[in-house]
């Protein structure tokens, strides 16, 4: 009697099945593991936990921060999130903002600009960082830029905010605008060159106080850095120049660079090869750094603001750089993720198979602590919400081979795999083959089989 009930809920079952697919309705199949409905759904791969990185160093700064240069992995922060002033660091964001213009073909490097009095002017005040402009004078784009970058001269910023936007105002509104593209959305930004709004003469921001001056954060520096460097690697080409002469038109004048981790200056070392990138100093600041140095062939970026400043000789901010730039490579080994290296399986909805292996579309580096291995890396996969079934709890079939399904983002125990970019370390995910379609009776055999 049981075995005759039996037959009958299978038939009744199968006739259940092939009526509603026969009326284009749907039947859920329960899979191997589900998937959360949301635009970027996230299926965990592995047990592993990730957790807030503990830091063995603490620096006498403000606050700092380190950064791998390709990704924006977050390498060390303190206090990285406080806006504070920064003084010139400001002139890696107006730089950023030229060579844009450059490579729009809106400026060329060989574009003469003739400065404005009010620039002439402030460029010749000795109390501050300067080449002398001359009035009546004109100015290649690119010795401006050299003088920018190598004596964080500040009327050569202004005659290149000058060129690209006809004024000191107009080139701060823009200077606005274009952080926030990049992510950055708490500064505050008056001048084009770091200087407090006072010292702008003429061309202080309206508005604001005498006393305004620009404040990021230490993120905010790393991450304006990090743009800078990968939008125009060359720049390391001139950041690293030590000394240099500058044509002001009726004498030639020495630049000497502020950073004095150069290789073959007073704070350089021997183990960290430092070619750049720009120092900031007032009083508000203190003493402000981004250093960079490319090691074995992988670029960081660090920062450190408010340092010690006792007087032009204090060298606070290179001895906590070096802390710094020390603890990374003591703490850290670059590991490769090959592609297709870490692998995760997710369920399909409706298809010959009920699973599909996904895998990293492509190498990545990773910083990870010493002792860590690629194998210790575990993977959740962010699901394109596009490609879910109905209920959003699997991959919907058909999916083709090497299909861009999300993001495969890493984890590891006791590290933040964090970026700069407020985002975990991650690439995309791609399935390894190919799955299609079931048809009517294999969905109407899952669903029966499912009753029992």
């Amino acid at each position: 009697m049981r075995l005759v009930k039996k037959i009958q809920k299978v038939l009744i079952g199968i006739v259940a099945a092939i009526t509603v697919f026969a009326t284009g309705g749907m039947v859920a199949v329960q899979a191997a593991g589900s998937l959360k409905s949301s635009t970027a759904t996230s299926m965990v791969a592995s047990n592993s936990k990730s957790s807030q990185q503990t830091q063995g160093l603490h620096l006498d700064v403000k606050s700092a921060i380190a950064i791998d240069e390709k990704t924006g992995q977050i390498l060390y922060q303190q206090n990285a999130n406080q806006s504070v002033p920064v003084a010139s660091l400001s002139k890696l964001l107006t730089l950023y903002i030229v060579i844009q213009a450059i490579q729009n073909g809106k400026l060329s490097w060989d574009q003469m600009v003739k400065p404005s009095d009010n620039v002439c002017a402030v460029s010749q005040d000795s109390s501050l960082s300067n080449v002398p402009l001359e009035k009546g004078k004109q100015y290649s784009i690119k010795a401006l830029y050299q003088a920018t970058l190598i004596n964080s001269a500040n009327g050569a910023a202004m005659a290149l905010a000058q060129a690209v936007a006809g004024n000191q105002k107009d080139f701060v509104n823009l200077m606005r605008q274009d952080v926030k593209k990049l992510g950055v959305n708490d500064a505050q930004i008056y001048t084009c060159n770091g200087l407090t709004n006072k010292l702008m003469k003429s061309d202080a921001y309206p508005g604001a106080s005498p006393n305004a001056e620009n404040k990021f954060s230490a993120k905010d520096m790393a991450l304006i850095s990090m743009k800078l460097l990968q939008m125009y690697p060359q720049i390391v080409k001139t950041s690293s120049i030590k000394e240099m002469n500058f044509n002001t038109g009726s004498q030639q004048v020495q630049m000497k660079n502020w950073n004095w981790m150069l290789p073959g200056s007073q704070n350089s070392y021997t183990l960290l090869p430092v070619d750049g990138l720009k120092t900031g100093t007032s009083d508000a600041a203190g003493a402000c750094f981004v250093g960079t140095a490319n090691k074995d062939g992988h670029r960081i970026i660090t920062v450190v603001l408010g340092a010690s400043h006792k007087d032009g000789t204090d060298p606070a901010r290179f001895i906590q750089t070096q802390k710094l730039m020390s603890y990374i490579y003591h703490t850290y080994d670059y590991v490769t993720l090959k592609k297709g290296q870490k692998t995760a399986t997710l369920p399909v909805y409706h298809g010959k198979q009920v699973n599909v292996k996904v895998a990293n579309a492509a190498a990545e580096g990773l910083w990870l602590k010493k002792g860590t291995k690629a194998n210790d890396v575990a993977v959740k996969v962010n699901v394109k919400k596009s490609l879910l079934n109905k209920k959003g709890n699997a991959l919907a079939a058909p999916l083709a081979d090497h299909e861009m399904v999300g993001t495969m983002k890493f984890t590891v125990d006791d590290q933040n795999l964090e970026t700069v970019n407020g985002t975990k370390c991650a690439v995309r995910a791609q399935t390894t083959t190919a799955v299609k379609k079931a048809n009517i009776f294999e969905i109407a055999w899952r669903w029966v089989t499912n009753l029992f």
